[in-house]
């Protein structure tokens, strides 16, 4: 338990490099695999930071001349990286690509069926696409009917995810909880993000690229603090945490203990239906 005796659990952290922007990362000669480098460096940030478990996700910049093969070993890998240290890493989230249609609903299944993943990342700015086109609805009902949470980034600055376009997603799965990944990553935008949540009961916002607790704060009076989960978008081979405003914040500041609990961690096992 590393925050005040409370355990923390970050939804946010990718496996997997970004060729997409040409970030290929590469072993030393004291390293024998990739996975188990990355791993080693991911676990010793987390102590550093005092993240006691995270959620991984892969990277969305793979490169896919092969189709939803080449997405079947990113996400086979994120499954063989989560099994590698359970017990750091209790949940996986995979990769359906909406350009796929209906091999990607395929993959929906096999996610869940055969990986054992609780959800499936949307991350529009890699997947040629917009968060509210047709085909990420489809994907997104179907993965509601299957039990999977929809992780949906929302980066300031991308048109294609503009954080209204998640609100109409979510409009179209009304009884599923998705959760909003870096709505708080510029001032306008969390300001926005505080508004839909009033109107979008079923949206739930990671902390990942706030610079200021303010805005998080700003969400936790509009809607209520069981609806802001803990994370860093920590993407891998990093040699340093990513900033954290919620930890500051929490070390620095007297926070009732539900919320510090709810925030750190409660709020992501309600959710993803982990144990606690």
């Amino acid at each position: 338990m590393s925050v005040n005796e409370v355990p923390v659990i970050d939804c946010h952290h990718h496996v997997g490099t970004l060729e997409a922007h040409g970030m290929i990362f590469s072993l030393d000669d004291n390293q024998k695999d990739l996975q188990g480098a990355d791993r080693d460096l991911r676990i010793a940030v987390m102590k550093r930071q005092g993240v006691d478990q995270a959620v991984v996700i892969p990277g969305h910049g793979y490169l896919r001349p092969n189709g939803v093969a080449d997405t079947r070993v990113v996400n086979d890998a994120v499954a063989a990286f989560r099994d590698s240290a359970p017990e750091r890493f209790p949940a996986a989230v995979g990769i359906a690509e909406p350009l796929h249609g209906s091999a990607g609903l395929a993959e929906l299944h096999r996610m869940r069926d055969v990986l054992g993943f609780v959800g499936v990342s949307i991350h529009v700015r890699f997947q040629g696409v917009q968060t509210d086109s047709p085909l990420v609805k489809a994907l997104v009902r179907e993965a509601a009917d299957l039990g999977l949470v929809p992780f949906v980034h929302a980066m300031d600055g991308v048109p294609d995810e503009s954080i209204w376009r998640v609100q109409q997603l979510a409009q179209e799965i009304p009884e599923t909880t998705i959760l909003v990944l870096d709505a708080f990553n510029g001032v306008e935008q969390a300001r926005h993000a505080t508004i839909i949540a009033r109107e979008t009961p079923n949206l739930v916002f990671d902390t990942s690229f706030a610079y200021h607790f303010m805005f998080v704060q700003a969400m936790i009076d509009a809607v209520g603090f069981e609806r802001v989960c803990f994370g860093t978008d920590y993407y891998s081979m990093l040699p340093d945490p990513q900033p954290s405003v919620v930890l500051d914040h929490f070390e620095k500041h007297e926070v009732d203990l539900e919320i510090r609990q709810a925030i750190l961690g409660g709020n992501l096992q309600r959710v993803l239906g982990l144990s606690s």
